[in-house]
């Protein structure tokens, strides 16, 4: 809720709704709405809450906003002199195996080190402090893209090791959800992962490209900026982008998994955010008026900021994995991890046009929606302001 204006996707998942579900009752009671961003009164709010009691699943008590307490924020820069000894402290949870990074490949496309920046986020509150460690990791920049982007950031791809983690959020983690759990053990193979959104630019360099299965738009996003996000993009939009640019590569891109982008996200992380405990504006672009765990308000931008905004990226070296656009992944929605796959897989045994998964929260998003853990479900061929998506592209042999 926003100065007395509540949001679709907000009151869905408060209603464990989805958001077709939502956008029907608001048809039905002749609430005008565009999509699942759109706003509307508290008065509005209230009739389809009224008119979804014996359809939620879920507790219709909104949620609390937390009381939040003066701090200091400080972000700054600087270089470990002891890469390794930083790196120790991501992994210091006995619950996880360190991921093992994979040997070297000789194909020059995956030889090319990439560096991330340790930036400490200290609070009046000692527990709040955050680090995130310098790491060298190993990727490549994708050369048949390199001509059509001449002026504007390339597909950088980021090895992200194999390794095991627990997904989803423990059941003290502030303003959890049902469907973040069981937590559950999932080892992940090796796999390369886009560092940031799939920007403007890209996208218009990709749709150039031979369609395969159905047309795309060479200019959907609202908030215009070659190195901005793509946005207004359908899933099958972004499986059409992954399918396109993986048939002129001969490279297998696609749509990550959901466990693929929770662990890339995590980067070794047990915390709520990959910074830490909290969130704070200075470092990620989300609604700024709300705050997390006694965290800091600050701005709300209103709008997709430039990827690497904040010049800033997780032990893995991933950025605005945190707020910014919404991702489209590839699995199917279900309502908890009961029986989820263990290997890092897609979880989809439902029909084709079932709601897919999103992840990361966006700039509209409170910072509670922008944790590691918390899981979006939209119709497949939605399309919204703050809706993009990253690629993966699968390892090849020799790193597995």
């Amino acid at each position: 809720m926003n100065n007395g204006k509540v949001r679709i996707y907000e009151l869905s998942r408060e209603l464990d709704l989805d958001n077709k579900d939502i956008l029907a009752i608001c048809d039905r009671l002749a609430i005008a709405v565009k999509s699942h961003s759109s706003t509307i009164t508290e008065s509005d709010a209230e009739r389809i809450r009224a008119a979804s009691v014996g359809v939620s699943k879920r507790s219709l008590q909104k949620p609390t906003r937390p009381v939040r307490k003066q701090q200091i924020v400080e972000v700054r820069r600087r270089q470990s002199s002891s890469p390794q000894s930083s790196r120790e402290k991501v992994y210091q949870n006995p619950a996880f195996a360190r991921p093992q990074r994979p040997s070297a490949s000789n194909e020059d496309m995956f030889s090319q080190d990439i560096q991330s920046s340790e930036v400490s986020i200290s609070t009046a509150e000692p527990s709040l402090t955050q680090y995130r460690t310098q790491r060298t990791g190993r990727g490549y920049i994708e050369p048949q893209l390199l001509k059509l982007l001449p002026e504007a950031l390339p597909l950088h791809m980021v090895l992200i090791p194999a390794g095991t983690f627990l997904m989803g959020s423990p059941a003290d983690e502030p303003e959890r959800e049902d469907r973040e759990g069981p937590q559950h053990p999932v080892t992940v193979p090796p796999f390369f992962m886009a560092r940031y959104p799939i920007t403007q630019a890209q996208w218009r360099a990709v749709v150039s490209m031979d369609q395969v299965e159905r047309s795309l738009e060479s200019a959907p996003s609202d908030f215009q900026g070659q190195n901005r996000p793509v946005e207004n993009v359908s899933w099958y939009d972004a499986v059409e982008f992954c399918q396109r640019l993986a048939k002129h590569t001969g490279r297998p891109y696609r749509l990550p998994t959901e466990a693929e982008w929770e662990y890339a996200c995590r980067a070794g992380t047990t915390t709520p955010f990959y910074f830490g405990k909290t969130l704070t504006p200075e470092i990620a672009n989300y609604d700024g008026n709300y705050t997390y765990n006694d965290g800091p308000e600050g701005e709300y931008r209103q709008e997709t900021t430039p990827v690497n905004h904040f010049g800033i990226a997780n032990a893995f070296g991933l950025s605005d994995m945190h707020g910014n656009v919404l991702e489209w992944c590839q699995d199917q929605y279900h309502k908890s991890y009961d029986r989820a796959p263990a290997n890092g897989s897609a979880w989809e045994d439902r029909d084709q046009d079932d709601p897919r998964i999103l992840r990361g929260g966006s700039c509209n998003s409170y910072p509670r929606g922008c944790r590691s853990a918390l899981r979006y479900n939209f119709n497949p061929d939605l399309r919204s302001n703050d809706v993009g998506f990253r690629v993966v592209c699968s390892a090849p042999r020799a790193l597995q």
